[in-house]
């Protein structure tokens, strides 16, 4: 009984420590940069998207596709970005476990 109460305190423990690791990925903040950083995308942990920044030179209205492509790339780069930071922070917590789509 001793060990199951131990355990459960773990657990517990593991759990707050857990949540707040979470909260704390709100908090950061990742940039992804197409075409020489002409275009960036910035987003949170939360793969929340915070901020668009496009040079005002790369805007082109006969090459709306470019600037298309442009945000897309800078957009994908902050995703995994920001995937890699989660499962960097958050992996400590599922280390050894299987788990599919958990993060």
């Amino acid at each position: 009984m001793r060990n199951m109460n131990q355990m459960m305190k773990q657990v517990k423990k593991m759990q707050a420590e857990m949540a707040k690791a979470q909260q704390e990925l709100e908090k950061k903040v990742v940039e992804g940069t197409a075409g020489g950083g002409v275009v960036k995308v910035r987003m949170n942990g939360h793969k929340q998207l915070i901020a668009v920044e496009i040079a005002p030179d790369v805007v082109d209205p006969d090459d709306v596709e470019m600037l298309q492509d442009l945000i897309t790339a800078a957009f994908n780069e902050a995703m995994k970005q920001v995937d890699e930071m989660v499962a960097k922070d958050l992996g400590k917590f599922t280390a050894g476990m299987n788990i599919p789509g958990l993060f």
